[in-house]
């Protein structure tokens, strides 16, 4: 590793609570995508010095019993697993993580169930949840959470309406000194995680630059996608009507976004021409985009798909072993650091 001795004692200690925390040697976690940050990605980070994390998604419980068990075959490292709080069996994925004595348990989409952070914690792991807001912060402290990931607007997939740069100046100073924070959106370099580390993050959470590395499984025509892509072409799904409630979701514009536009209009008129039931129409809204992103990420097809994506997408350069993008964003916040004096 190039760099003195200086800014590598510095990242050290700047990172030394999140190595800490969760049991690896580079506080860099792997954001959990859906069909992407599963077994062999995810093992791949952990053997590398980062934090991977299995992606649940909406997989059923016997599922994630088999990923879970997959991913300790591929490595002896710690790693976390991610669970949608909106999951109708959520109960039952977080006797999965307890059977196998998962260490960390991430918590993301909005404020936990009564009662699951109590479970999870009493399973011994410990509970890291995603804070979009300062006030979101505090109220996950008192519950209990252990660390939190603040993720701005740059990221890829659902997000929140907030910069990750504003998220970070309102949040960190509150709240950094009394637990581990991780940020996350739009981190490509290792210069923006020396920066964020100086702010008093202990760590980062980088999904997008780990999607092109040679251990994900993303369909070749994914990966291709990404490294075509510039900053701009990851933009956010947009909304036409206010009685069509759409998620927000930062993908790469392709056919089908500018379908999704035409389709709801198409709903909008048949509510208008009283052909349609709001709730049916709502549920059209909502279901269109099912299956779409294991159709882009596993076969392949980033035409009708859903290319989910953060505006970080454009420093995604090559196809390179996932140490290999370890190493070089080490390598940048060390020089940065460096610099400083």
């Amino acid at each position: 590793m190039h760099g003195t001795r200086a800014g590598t004692t510095r990242l050290a200690e700047l990172m030394h609570r999140g190595t800490e925390f969760l049991g690896c040697e580079v506080a860099i976690m792997c954001g959990a995508m859906s069909w992407v940050s599963e077994r062999n990605l995810v093992a791949a980070i952990s053997n590398a010095g980062g934090f991977g994390v299995i992606a649940c998604g909406a997989m059923t419980p016997d599922l994630l019993d088999r990923e879970i068990a997959a991913t300790k075959a591929l490595t002896a490292r710690p790693f976390g697993v991610n669970l949608i709080t909106m999951h109708p069996m959520l109960s039952e994925l977080i006797d999965v993580c307890a059977n196998h004595h998962a260490t960390h348990v991430v918590l993301a989409g909005g404020l936990p169930p009564g009662g699951a952070i109590d479970r999870i914690k009493a399973n011994g792991a410990k509970l890291i949840a995603f804070a979009p807001a300062l006030s979101l912060a505090k109220k996950l402290r008192r519950s209990g959470a252990d660390a939190l990931v603040i993720e701005g607007m740059e990221a890829g997939g659902h997000i929140g309406p907030v910069s990750t740069s504003v998220l970070a100046q309102e949040i960190l100073p509150e709240i950094a000194s009394e637990m581990p924070v991780f940020v996350a959106g739009g981190i490509g370099r290792g210069e923006a995680i020396a920066a964020y580390l100086e702010m008093g993050a202990v760590g980062v959470q980088l999904g997008t630059r780990f999607v092109c590395a040679t251990e994900s499984i993303a369909h070749p025509n994914f990966k291709k996608a990404f490294l075509r892509a510039s900053a701009r072409d990851a933009i956010l799904s947009v909304q036409l009507d206010p009685r069509l409630p759409v998620i927000p979701v930062r993908a790469l514009k392709n056919r089908e976004t500018e379908s999704f536009a035409a389709k709801q209009r198409e709903i909008a008129n048949a509510l208008d021409a009283g052909e349609l039931e709001m709730a049916e129409a709502q549920l059209q809204i909502e279901h269109y985009w099912a299956g779409s992103l294991r159709r882009a990420v596993i076969d392949g097809d980033v035409e009708t798909g859903s290319v989910m994506a953060g505006q970080s997408v454009g420093m995604v350069k090559r196809e390179e072993p996932v140490a290999a993008i370890i190493a070089e964003l080490v390598e940048e916040a060390t020089a940065a650091l460096e610099s400083r004096g």
